[in-house]
This record gives C-alpha cells, sequence and structure tokens, in this order.
C-alpha cells in the first residue's frame, strides 16, 4: 500500500511540472510568420496588455485543467488503497439493511469527499478568472452554482448507482450489456429535459426582448427551415464577461440561446452570424449525431470498463480493498476506469467536433456573406475571453472542440477566393 501511495503521489508531482514546463516554457503561441499582420494576429486586434493577459490567463486556465483531471484519479485511487472505500461501505452496512439504502449512503460519502477535495481546484479557477477580470460572479453566487451542482449531480448518479449496482449483482458477466441497453433511454430523456428542467436551475432564461433582432433571428430559421417561434437570452452577465451562443436539446425541447454578453457587446450583424452558426448545428443534425455518437461510445467504453475492472481486482483486489464486483468498493474504481477511458477518447471526440464547427462557420456564411462581421466576431470573442488565438498542440488535443481562432479566422479570410 505505501509503495502505491508513495508511486502515485510522485507520478502526479512528475506529471504536473512536466505540463507547467510545457505551457509556459515548451511550446510558444505565437502565430506562424506567414499570419502577422493579418486579421488573424492577434496584435492587429489587441493592445499590448490584452496580449500579455491573455497569454497568462490561457496558461493557467489551461495548467488548472490538466492538473484537477488526474488529481481526480488520484483521489479515487487513493480513496480505494487507503482503505477509506471499504469504512464507507462498512458504514453503510451497519446503518441499515436495506441495498438501496446502503448505495445511497456510501454515494454521498464518496460524492461528498470528492466534491470537498476537487474545491480547491473549483476555486482557484473561479479566482483566477475574477482576477483576469472574466468572471463577474459573487462568491455567494459561485457557491449556490456548487450546491446545486453537487445535488443535480447527486441525485442523478444515485440513479445510475443504483442501476448499476443492481445488474452487477443479477449477472456480473453481463451487467456492462444490460447498462448500456437502460442508457439509450436515459442519454436520450435528459438531452430533452436539459433545457426546461436542468438549465434553468443555473440561470434565469426568458424570451429575447429585443423584437427587431428576435425577427431577424427568426427570420433566418425560417429560411433555414427551422420550425423556431421563440429565441431565448439568459442572465450570464451576472457570471461572466464572456460571449456565447448555443443550440439545445431535441424534438419539442430544443431551444436557441443567447448570452446577455453576446447581446450587449456584438453587433447586430455579428450576432445574426452567430446565430446562422447556431442554426446549422440544427440543420446539420450535430445534436442528434452527439447523442447516437455518446450511445455508440458508451456501449464500446462500458465493456471495456468490464473487462479492465476484471483483471484489476483478479490481480489487485486485495490492495484495491475490493473483494468482488458486486461490492460497493468498486465505485471507485469504476468512476477512475471511466474518468481514465473517457479523457483518453476525448481527443478524437473532440476532432469530430471541430469538424462539424468548420461547416456551421460555413453554412453561416452562406447564409450570411457577411465575412466581415464574422471575423469580427471571432476577434470579439478572442478579446473577451482573453483566449489564446493559436493554442499549444496538447491543448487543442485535449481541450478544444472547436477549431483555433486562428485557423477559424484564416478559414473566413479565404472564403470565396477560390
Amino acid at each position: 500500500m505505501r509503495k502505491a501511495v508513495s508511486w502515485s503521489l510522485f507520478m502526479y508531482v512528475c506529471f504536473g511540472l512536466f505540463i507547467y514546463w510545457y505551457l509556459f516554457y515548451g511550446t510558444s503561441a505565437d502565430i506562424p510568420e506567414a499570419y502577422k499582420g493579418t486579421s488573424a494576429d492577434p496584435a492587429t486586434f489587441m493592445n499590448a496588455r490584452e496580449l500579455m493577459l491573455s497569454q497568462e490567463f490561457s496558461r493557467t486556465k489551461y495548467l488548472l485543467f490538466f492538473l484537477a483531471t488526474p488529481f481526480e484519479w488520484l483521489v479515487l485511487f487513493l480513496i480505494l488503497v487507503l482503505g477509506i472505500s471499504k469504512r464507507f461501505e462498512d458504514s453503510a452496512k451497519l446503518i441499515t439493511r436495506l441495498r438501496v439504502g446502503q448505495v445511497a449512503i456510501y454515494f454521498f460519502y464518496l460524492s461528498l469527499v470528492t466534491t470537498v477535495l476537487a474545491l480547491p481546484f473549483k476555486w482557484m479557477g473561479y479566482q483566477v478568472s475574477k482576477s483576469y477580470g472574466i468572471s463577474t460572479q459573487t462568491l455567494a453566487s459561485w457557491f449556490k452554482d456548487i450546491v446545486i451542482d453537487f445535488w443535480v449531480n447527486f441525485g442523478i448518479m444515485l440513479f445510475v448507482v443504483a442501476t448499476l449496482m443492481w445488474l452487477i449483482r443479477k449477472s456480473e458477466k453481463r451487467w456492462w450489456f444490460h447498462a448500456w441497453a437502460l442508457s439509450v433511454p436515459f442519454t436520450i430523456f435528459l438531452t430533452f429535459i436539459q433545457p426546461v428542467v436542468l438549465d434553468p436551475l443555473y440561470n434565469d432564461f426568458q424570451p429575447l426582448q429585443n423584437q427587431e433582432l428576435k425577427q431577424k433571428i427568426l427570420s433566418l430559421a425560417s429560411e433555414a427551415d427551422i420550425p423556431a417561434d421563440n429565441v431565448y437570452e439568459v442572465n450570464m452577465s451576472e457570471k461572466t464577461k464572456s460571449l456565447n451562443a448555443y443550440v439545445t436539446g431535441i424534438g419539442s425541447n430544443s431551444r436557441i440561446v443567447l448570452w446577455d454578453t453576446t447581446l450587449k457587446q456584438l453587433s447586430e450583424n455579428e450576432i445574426l452570424f452567430i446565430m446562422a452558426h447556431e442554426m446549422a448545428h440544427y440543420v446539420k443534425k450535430h445534436i442528434y449525431w452527439a447523442v447516437a455518437s455518446s450511445i455508440a461510445i458508451s456501449f464500446v467504453g462500458l465493456y471495456l470498463i468490464h473487462r479492465i475492472l476484471q483483471f484489476i481486482i483478479a490481480k489487485w483486489g486485495g490492495v484495491l480493498n475490493i473483494r468482488t464486483l458486486a461490492s460497493l468498493s468498486v465505485l471507485p474504481l469504476f468512476f477512475l476506469v471511466s474518468s481514465v477511458l473517457s479523457f483518453a477518447v476525448s481527443p478524437a471526440e473532440n476532432y469530430v467536433s471541430r469538424m462539424e464547427e468548420r461547416v456551421s462557420d460555413q453554412y453561416a456564411m452562406e447564409m450570411t456573406e457577411d465575412k466581415k462581421a464574422a471575423v469580427e466576431t471571432f476577434q470579439d470573442l478572442s478579446k473577451t475571453s482573453l483566449s489564446q488565438v493559436n493554442p499549444p498542440g496538447l491543448v487543442k488535443l485535449f481541450l478544444y472542440t472547436h477549431p483555433t481562432m486562428l485557423e477559424r479566422i484564416t478559414y473566413l479570410e479565404e472564403y470565396g477566393k477560390k
């Protein structure tokens, strides 16, 4: 156990030092010489202070991401090898004999510990955003979101975990397939209710107040054969200065949403370009493809988790204090393996997402035919979020679901020239 703890801590520190060196010394965010002086060059639309702040803020934000993810793995691993998970299970069994009750008590312990231990990274992220003028959220509002997030995740995941443990007890060999079959309607259900049930827990949504702009957006929707009769705005200015807009939900619960920061800081033509981009996701059925790919990936993922859990328990079950796959103590290992697999597949998922975003940019250009507004939109997005125009390769691989601003602006500049 001591060896396992020592090596895990040593590997985490080494990884942290490598990431710090990579982000601050081992790579450069400068744009290629060929693009200097063009509209993609941040020096043409940011002043010297904004350029400096964008580099500092982006690197710090990336560092926190790359440190937080393996820290989550480290916490789950230590909960196992230090016997904490076993103590949680024993405590739950002492409190009640009811299996569902044991699952609920155990999972509450596990959720509380992991949430509390993850708070320092969330706190640092909040403080960094505040110090660089990105976040406008009060401490009380930030803490409220943390509490809401905890209980929403706990409620959803308790249902998932209770079902999972029941399936494992019923069949240790086929549980993964039954879990996948049940996940299909559950995934569709969550996607359907998210816009009208989950999102309003965090922010206030209302119909777009600017009626003239609303009609122009709905005209775009009509041109794209989108059966939309409303556009929503959300009061994100209470939390951030960043800009955003999105399409979420499926079927009758689909929503086109604009952040109020976007309404306040962008021109009408820029907003229309963003809206055309978001409508492209609906027209090209990207949301449905995302749901379908999630279902397909979960099939492969659950099978791999099943095989990996069997192997680990057979080889190191004693060290990890896991007797059988059906014991509650297996849950940290389940979350650890699924998180590692999710992280490993994220570059492929991000690549597909970037392709969809490129298609949406092209669609928006075809609809609006306003290259100037499109370029200025991405420049404004870079300035308000203090994001790097040309991030390091490792960052793009694991974090970027959209093309980099360098790629998006240069694409727009080349659009229509061929």
